[in-house]
C-alpha cells in the first residue's frame, strides 16, 4: 500500500503519496497564483519544483512576486535569451547581463545589435517559451563543466569553474546548451511568458518583467540618462583595466597585485567627486548642495569628502543632516505594520527644515537640532549663521525629493544622487546586483556600529527597500549628477567582513535561505585584505578605520 504524507498548504492540511514531487502538488494550486508557480518554500529553504516530498512539512508555493521567485525568472530569462541568440546567430553569439536599469536589466550582445534584431530575439524567446521545453539540473564533475565552458569559448564561466573548489557543481540544460547559475531555476521554459525587451542603441536592450514592486504589470521603460551613463563610462574604464567579471578580479588578486588596483580605484573615485565639486565652485549660483541615494551608498563620507574638496576652492561649507530633522517618535507615521516608519518623507518635520534652511540662506542665526535617536526627540543646542558667500551641504535620503524647499529657487540647488552602481559581474550571465552590494555593506556597519546580528539587518531591509522604491528612486532624474560610489574591488573586501556574520543565521530562521544565497554568491570572489584601502575611502564608513570618524 503506497504510504502518504501530510502537507500543510495555506494553512490547509493535504494527503499526497510519499515521494510527489512539488511540481505536481502545484499544479493542483496554480489557480492561486497570478503568475506560474516556479518555486517552493519548503519550511524555511526554497526547493525547486523537482524536489520530492517525503516527509510532513509545510509548504508555501512562490511566484514571480516573491523576491526568490523573481530571482529565479530574471536567470530563466536569462538561459532562454542566450538560447534564442545562439540559435538565432550561430554558437558564438552571447550576451553580457549589465545591470539593472529602471525595474530591468541591461544586457549587450557580442555582435551588432540593431531593433529588428531585438525584435528576432524576442519573437524566438517567444517560441521556446511557448514549447515549454525543459530546464533540467544536473550534478557535473567541476573539472568537466570546465572543459565544456572552454569548448564552447565561454572562458568568464571556465574561469569561475577554476575558483569553486567543490569536487561537483549544479549546472542546468536547456536542450544542448549547458549553463551555470547562482540562484535556483524554473523546471521549463513555459514558466517565464512574462516579460519584453526594449532596444537600446549601442548593442543594448532592456529586458523588463513584472517586480516585487511593480507585480500587476511589466512597467513601461523609462530611460535614465545620467544613471545609463554613469554606468557606461565605469564599465569601460573596467575594460581598459581588464576587470570585467569575478574572474578577471580574482586573477589579479592571485597575483598579489591588488594593492595596486586598489590605489587606482580610489584615485579614480576621488578624482570623480573633485570634479563635482569644481563644478559647484564655479556655479556662483548654487547655495545649497543637496545630496541623496539608497541605503549604504556612503552619503555621509561623500558628503564630507565633498565638502573638504569644496573647501580647497575657497569655498566655505556648513553640513547638514535630514536626519536630524525626524519628527519626534510620537508624532512619526505608522507604516503598514504599525511600527515608525522612518523611511516616508513625512517622518521628517519639513516646516522646521524648510523655514530653517530659508532663514540660514537669508543671513539669519537658527538653532539646529540634533536627533537622538536614543531617546526619539530632536535637541537643541547647536546655534548657526552663515557667512556671506557660505554654501550649505545637506545629505538624507530624501535630498532629491521635489517636495522639499520648495520655497527656494531651483537654481540656488545643486543635486547629488549617489548609489553604488556595480558594474562588475561574476561572468557573462551572473551579475552582482546593486542590492545585494549595498546589503552586504549594511550588515557590516550595523553590526560594527550597532551591534547587529544579519537577521535584524535583513528584517529592516524589506521595509528600507520599499521606502527607496517610493521615495528615492522616482526622482533620480533630477538630479544634476551621478556619483558612483561602487569600488570594483570591494566584494572582495567586504567577503572577509561579512561571511563570518553571515554563518551565524541558523537553518530554521526565515532568513537562512537568503544567508545561505550571500554566501554562494561569496565564494565566487577571493578574499581581499583591507590594509591598503585609504582612510578616506566610501568602503571605511562601512568596514571602519575611517579618517572621518564614521
Amino acid at each position: 500500500m503506497d504510504e502518504t504524507i501530510n502537507v500543510n498548504i495555506n494553512g490547509e492540511k493535504y494527503a499526497f503519496f510519499k515521494g510527489i514531487s512539488l511540481e505536481e502538488v502545484a499544479k493542483t494550486f496554480q489557480n492561486t497564483s497570478k503568475y506560474p508557480i516556479i518555486l517552493a518554500r519548503l519550511n524555511n529553504s526554497i526547493k525547486e519544483l523537482t524536489y520530492q516530498l517525503t516527509k510532513d512539512c509545510a509548504v508555501e508555493f512562490l511566484d514571480l512576486t516573491s523576491r526568490e521567485g523573481n530571482r529565479t525568472h530574471i536567470s530563466g530569462l536569462t538561459f532562454v535569451i542566450v538560447y534564442a541568440v545562439k540559435s538565432l546567430y550561430g554558437r558564438n553569439a552571447d550576451i553580457v547581463i549589465q545591470h539593472s536599469l529602471d525595474k530591468g536589466i541591461y544586457i549587450e550582445t557580442n555582435f551588432e545589435l540593431n531593433e529588428e534584431k531585438v525584435e528576432k530575439i524576442k519573437s524566438e524567446m517567444k517560441k521556446i517559451i511557448s514549447s515549454d521545453l525543459d530546464i533540467t539540473k544536473l550534478t557535473i564533475d567541476r573539472l568537466e563543466a570546465k572543459k565544456y565552458f572552454k569548448t564552447i569559448n565561454d572562458l568568464p564561466k571556465a574561469g569561475v569553474m577554476k575558483y569553486n573548489t567543490n569536487d561537483y557543481i549544479t549546472l542546468y540544460r536547456l536542450g544542448n546548451l549547458y549553463n551555470y547559475f547562482y540562484n535556483v531555476m524554473p523546471t521549463s521554459t513555459g514558466k517565464l511568458k512574462d516579460f519584453d525587451l526594449t532596444y537600446i542603441k549601442d548593442n543594448g536592450f532592456i529586458l523588463r518583467f513584472p517586480t516585487t514592486y511593480i507585480s500587476d504589470k511589466i512597467k513601461d521603460y523609462q530611460h535614465h540618462p545620467h544613471m545609463f551613463e554613469v554606468f557606461k563610462e565605469y564599465r569601460e574604464w573596467a575594460k581598459l583595466m581588464k576587470i570585467e567579471n569575478s574572474v578577471d578580479l580574482n586573477t589579479i588578486v592571485a597575483s598579489g597585485n591588488i594593492n595596486d588596483l586598489i590605489r587606482i580605484d580610489e584615485t579614480l573615485q576621488s578624482n570623480k567627486l573633485l570634479e563635482i565639486a569644481k563644478m559647484i565652485s564655479q556655479n556662483k549660483s548654487i547655495r545649497i548642495v543637496l545630496m541623496a541615494g539608497p541605503s549604504s551608498s556612503g552619503k555621509t563620507t561623500t558628503s564630507k569628502k565633498l565638502s573638504m574638496y569644496l573647501r580647497s576652492f575657497g569655498l566655505k561649507i556648513k553640513t547638514l543632516s535630514m536626519d536630524d530633522y525626524f519628527l519626534d517618535k510620537e508624532e512619526t507615521p505608522l507604516g503598514e505594520d504599525g511600527k515608525p516608519d522612518f523611511e516616508c518623507l513625512e517622518a521628517v518635520d519639513l516646516k522646521l527644515f524648510d523655514t530653517q534652511i530659508e532663514k540660514l540662506l537669508n543671513g539669519e542665526e537658527v538653532t539646529l537640532p540634533t536627533y537622538n535617536f536614543i531617546l526619539g526627540t530632536k535637541e537643541y543646542k547647536e546655534k548657526a549663521k552663515l557667512e556671506k558667500n557660505e554654501i550649505l551641504v545637506i545629505e538624507g535620503i530624501h535630498g532629491l525629493d521635489t517636495n522639499i524647499l520648495t520655497n527656494i529657487p531651483r537654481e540656488n540647488k545643486f543635486k547629488i544622487y549617489l548609489s553604488p552602481l556595480t558594474e562588475i559581474n561574476m561572468d557573462n550571465h551572473n551579475r552582482v546586483s546593486t542590492s545585494d552590494n549595498r546589503i552586504l555593506r549594511r550588515m557590516i556597519r550595523d553590526n560594527r556600529t550597532r551591534g547587529y546580528g544579519v537577521e535584524k539587518t535583513l528584517e529592516a531591509w524589506i521595509k528600507v527597500r520599499k521606502g527607496e522604491e517610493k521615495y528615492i528612486f522616482p526622482y533620480q532624474d533630477d538630479a544634476d549628477v551621478t556619483f558612483n560610489t561602487a569600488l570594483i574591488y570591494e566584494i572582495g573586501v567586504l567577503k572577509t567582513y561579512v561571511e563570518p556574520l553571515l554563518y551565524s543565521v541558523d537553518s530554521d530562521s526565515e532568513y537562512y535561505e537568503e544567508a545561505k544565497r550571500l554566501i554562494d554568491f561569496l565564494r565566487l570572489f577571493l578574499p581581499i585584505p583591507s590594509d591598503a584601502i585609504p582612510q578616506d575611502s566610501i568602503l571605511r564608513e562601512f568596514i571602519g578605520g575611517g579618517y572621518f570618524g564614521i
